[in-house]
């Protein structure tokens, strides 16, 4: 049997976006909805928000040719190529307390937030 030397393989390459089992799971029900059939969930980055720039989710019904797709737990989550730069390696969740449920984005990228989470400055 050959011998491998684990050191010498290449570290796994960071996720570009990851969601949570929550977060999939709460997209699954929402896109089970009459309403939202046929469609994606999208996550994008625009400027805006008290911090610079805004976190938006929608719900889409084309998937273009520069989004990246992930998947998860059998449902997609668009994200296009210009947001992407901004949330490379964030982690999509979902948070229900007892003040409210909402999406939630844990960005690695941004060097601070405003306190509802929904929008972000990058030094």
């Amino acid at each position: 049997m050959d011998e491998v030397d684990i050191r010498a393989q290449p570290a796994p390459a960071p996720a570009l976006l990851t969601v949570t089992d929550r977060a999939a799971k709460r997209i699954a029900e929402l896109l089970a909805q009459p309403q939202h059939a046929g469609l994606t969930l999208r996550l994008a980055v625009s400027g805006g928000g008290c911090s610079g720039f805004a976190y938006g989710f929608s719900f889409d019904d084309e998937i273009r040719d520069d989004d990246l797709v992930i998947e998860k737990g059998g449902i997609k989550v668009l994200v296009d190529e210009v947001s992407l730069d901004y949330l490379r390696g964030s982690e999509i969740d979902y948070t229900d307390e007892m003040i409210g449920a909402a999406f939630t984005v844990h960005n690695p990228n941004a060097a601070s937030s405003c306190g509802c989470g929904n929008s972000f400055s990058v030094a």
